[in-house]
């Protein structure tokens, strides 16, 4: 009994062993799907989305009243006979007979509405927060795109590689059998080998390229580093350069550029303080009451006060300067920024012009429809003597230039229409 337990746990050990170090399944993810799940699980999205709670929480922090303030002092914790001979208290006052103190309670009330100036100012420091999340979030949700792209043009490219090796592995078999049986020269067998071998290089590298972009994209999902990621999603169709107007985009960027809220918001900011530091000058009330036991002429004294500073010395003249400063200082980097952004984005939408045509160029003279069938009939012709050697190596380094330029092409210009509406700020409609 004791062994069959033993036989028992030994294979749901091995088992579990065995299911750990199993890879984990591929993944078939559309870049719709694969967005979802950035915005789901992206950590460093969560943890730029707390400074927002921190900004909320400086609200409710600025509503709050102060605390009141009790103190008590002039306490004398034993008496003389002599003032026990003063004190004609009954003899039933034995609880604190002898002993004299003072108790106040005060309460600062602020004056000018400087609570109310406060809540106002971290409100749009709150404002603030939110662009710069929707910043962060524009940056990253650009670099997953991108890199979806990347791995589209990389398994794209790595199909066009591999149905090539499938049809040159044939081949270097048919020739070595030829060699064996005395009827071809080496050389061309060597040459075959060799151009096959390129084709193996250049897949291995491709392949290094797409398992580095494949870190990426699942660093950014917070994905297990074991799942292999397959994007079943075709490049998105090209948006024509003519159907959009330069002013357009430009007046949109100025209006949806998180960084340009930023300091249009920061300038406000600097008002709002302008505001607090001003109301500062005024001083605050503070409303007091007290009891005071054999302090004085009465033997049990209660009284009120109110007290305030005198604003003669101190107007708060430091301060209020340093923010009229600071308005000056954000408006004009706030008109830097605006000249920045309208520079850029009229650069990427030129750059976009030109990649848009150079693509419908390769796009219309390209004989990428025919390249496939004629990769077949290069082969067949090879197999029976139609073509010399020459010829075929030529045609499979014209076939992998042509898919590799037009491939390119396509990943070129996705990529610029993501820059584009990365500066913009917004996807373009």
């Amino acid at each position: 009994m004791h062994t069959q337990k033993l036989i028992l746990l030994a294979v749901l050990l091995l088992h579990l062993f065995t299911a750990s170090a199993q890879e984990q399944p591929d993944i078939k993810l559309s870049c719709e799907e694969i967005e979802t799940l950035f915005l789901q699980n992206n950590l460093e999205l969560i943890a730029e989305k707390y400074n927002i709670g921190i900004a909320d929480a400086a609200i409710i922090q600025a509503r709050l009243w102060d605390n009141p303030t009790l103190s008590v002092s002039n306490v004398n914790l034993w008496s003389t006979k002599a003032q026990e001979r003063e004190i004609n208290d009954p003899p039933h006052s034995s609880y604190l007979k002898n002993t004299e103190f003072s108790i106040e309670l005060s309460q600062i009330i602020q004056t000018a509405n400087k609570r109310g100036k406060l809540i106002r100012r971290e409100k749009v420091a709150k404002e603030i927060a939110q662009q710069e999340f929707e910043d962060v979030l524009r940056g990253l949700k650009t670099e997953l795109r991108k890199s979806v792209y990347e791995i589209q043009y990389a398994q794209a490219y790595i199909d066009v590689l591999v149905n090539q090796q499938n049809s040159t592995n044939p081949l270097v078999e048919a020739y070595k059998k030829q060699v064996q049986q005395g009827n071809m020269a080496k050389g061309e067998l060597l040459r075959l080998q060799s151009s096959l071998l390129e084709l193996e290089n250049e897949i291995n590298g491709l392949r290094m390229e797409l398992a580095q972009q494949e870190k990426t994209l699942k660093v950014l999902l917070n994905m297990n580093p074991q799942t292999h990621i397959e994007i079943i999603d075709k490049p998105h169709k090209e948006k024509n350069p003519e159907q959009l107007t330069l002013s357009d985009l430009l007046q949109q960027a100025d209006e949806y550029r998180p960084d340009m809220k930023q300091y249009r918001l920061q300038t406000q900011f600097h008002r709002k303080s302008l505001e607090y530091e001003k109301s500062l000058r005024t001083p605050d009330v503070t409303l007091s009451a007290n009891y005071d036991r054999y302090g004085g002429v009465w033997k049990d004294f209660v009284g009120f006060g109110v007290s305030i500073d005198l604003p003669f010395l101190n107007r708060n003249r430091g301060n209020i300067k340093a923010a009229q400063l600071s308005i000056a200082q954000n408006l004009s980097r706030e008109q830097q920024q605006q000249n920045i952004i309208l520079h850029e984005v009229a650069a990427a939408y030129n750059n976009y012009t030109q990649t848009y045509r150079f693509y419908k160029k390769i796009e219309e003279n390209s004989l990428l429809p025919e390249l496939d069938t004629m990769l077949e009939l290069y082969t067949k012709n090879l197999l029976n003597k139609n073509i010399s050697m020459l010829e075929y190596v030529d045609f499979m380094e014209a076939y992998r230039s042509n898919k590799q330029t037009v491939l390119s092409a396509k990943k070129e210009l996705t990529m610029q229409f993501e820059e584009l509406q990365y500066l913009v700020g917004t996807d373009i409609q």
